[in-house]
């Protein structure tokens, strides 16, 4: 049995029939799920979609709750409840899917409140001074961290010319530890904007590259 935890963040939906306004991060989503599920029948799926659902924004009663000590109260618990279904949903996954469009060179902000609920002191880091500078340590390990990305520019992987302003996978790919992930995989489908050729092109690309790592997950 393995479990998938399998995250949507984008606003536009995507409907296998429908060719304008189609969230392409969705559709490169759901061909990873079907193939990951054709070559591992035991797949427990964990889906949760920001966009219906979004988390909600820390506060001032999360941060004093997450960092109390000792027995927490009851309005602490409280403040720390959607939190805790989130990180134990992180906790379950052999894999973690992040299904993304870049949003003005970044993360949609549904899918930083995300990851502001579950990178939390004592639960997904530890802190310790006595490692001197580097005081954070993840607590989780043993997991893969897929981002299926979409933006409408290009050349914004790792070594191109416009890296520099993809605050979407690096940000994704320093976050990453904190879930648990010792390997991380980025599949994006560039040129939305321009929708010519290279957009289809990369479009396929993206599509194809997702199934075969998708098929290569589900083996291990």
């Amino acid at each position: 049995m393995k479990t998938v935890l399998y995250i949507i963040s984008s606003a536009r939906k995507y409907h296998p029939d429908q060719q304008q306004h189609q969230s392409i991060s969705r559709m490169l989503g759901e061909s990873f799920m079907h193939e990951f599920k054709q070559h591992h029948k035991q797949t427990e799926v964990i889906c949760r979609d920001l966009s219906i659902s979004p988390p909600a924004y820390i506060d001032q009663e999360f941060i004093a709750a997450s960092f109390a000590q000792g027995e927490l109260n009851q309005a602490q618990q409280a403040a720390l409840t959607e939190s805790d279904l989130l990180i134990n949903e992180v906790e379950q996954a052999d894999v973690i899917v992040l299904a993304s469009p870049m949003y003005n060179y970044g993360m949609p902000a549904v899918l930083k409140a995300w990851f502001d609920q579950i990178i939390r002191i004592g639960k997904t880091f530890s802190f310790d001074l006595s490692r001197g500078d580097e005081p954070l340590a993840p607590v989780l390990s043993g997991k893969h961290l897929v981002l299926l990305a979409s933006w409408g520019e290009f050349n914004f992987r790792k070594g191109e010319t416009k890296y520099a302003f993809n605050h979407l996978s690096s940000h994704i790919e320093q976050l990453s530890p904190y879930l648990g992930a010792d390997a991380f995989y980025e599949i994006a489908s560039e040129y939305q904007e321009f929708g010519d050729s290279r957009h289809e092109e990369s479009r396929a690309k993206a599509i194809a590259d997702t199934r075969i790592l998708a098929k290569h997950l589900a083996l291990l």
